[in-house]
């Protein structure tokens, strides 16, 4: 018995962290929208651009909403 408990109380709650983390890691990736692609010339030191892309279309989508009203 690791931990003091039972192994099935012990299995349900390994299981359950493992898709807590899982479902974590989702939403985090979901969220900041990573750009996965390659370039094929790796830029130069400096000229590297990072954005948030998810942050960056909820921007665009209330400033449209905000001109229209």
């Amino acid at each position: 018995m690791p931990a003091g408990v039972s192994w099935p109380l012990y299995l349900r709650m390994f299981g359950a962290s493992v898709l807590s983390m899982f479902a974590g890691a989702e939403v985090v990736h979901q969220y900041y929208r990573p750009d996965l692609t390659i370039p094929e010339i790796p830029p130069k030191p400096g000229e590297l651009r990072t954005e948030l892309l998810g942050f960056k279309t909820r921007e665009q989508e209330t400033a449209a909403t905000s001109q229209q009203q």
